[in-house]
């Protein structure tokens, strides 16, 4: 595991960023935290980094949300309210060994849709404006991406 001190939106941003650049086709990040931790705001700033234009909002209502970056796709999940039956319905797997960047939110409530190889992060609250944002790696690519951020003093 590895820790994201965060003592404002802008060093969120910052993370967001950092993490954004690693991004090759076929990405998974999720993203789990308490209402209000940052998870939209994180999410909004992994697109603008990816290059999207339009602006990333919370696809609480409508499941996933498709945006075109610069080079990929980006596509952004929250599955809190369905199913894995619904899941399948969507077809969710193929944005998740799809071509573009995939941002799960909740990714708790349905561990079975989640690839082995992803990004597991999550946000939590230490103040006003300061998050504890702690990073999980899963396969050798994502631990790659955290051993050089913390090399590069991002993380510790």
């Amino acid at each position: 595991m590895y820790t994201f001190y965060s003592n404002s939106e802008q060093d969120t941003v910052a993370l967001a960023q950092s993490i954004a650049e690693c991004a090759v086709p076929g990405t998974v990040v999720t993203l789990e935290g308490d209402l209000g931790a940052g998870k939209t705001r994180f999410s909004q700033a992994v697109g603008k980094a990816l290059g999207v234009k339009q602006v990333v909002n919370s696809p609480t209502f409508t499941i996933i949300k498709e945006y075109q970056g610069a080079t990929m796709p980006f596509y952004h999940m929250d599955i809190y309210r369905i199913s894995q039956e619904e899941a399948d319905e969507l077809g969710l797997d193929d944005y998740i060994y799809g071509e573009g960047v995939t941002l799960i939110e909740w990714p708790s409530k349905m561990p079975d849709l989640l690839p082995e190889e992803r990004l597991a992060i999550e946000i939590s609250a230490a103040g006003p404006t300061e998050r504890e944002i702690s990073l999980h790696p899963y396969g050798t690519p994502y631990t790659e991406w955290c051993e050089r951020l913390k090399a590069e003093g991002v993380l510790t």
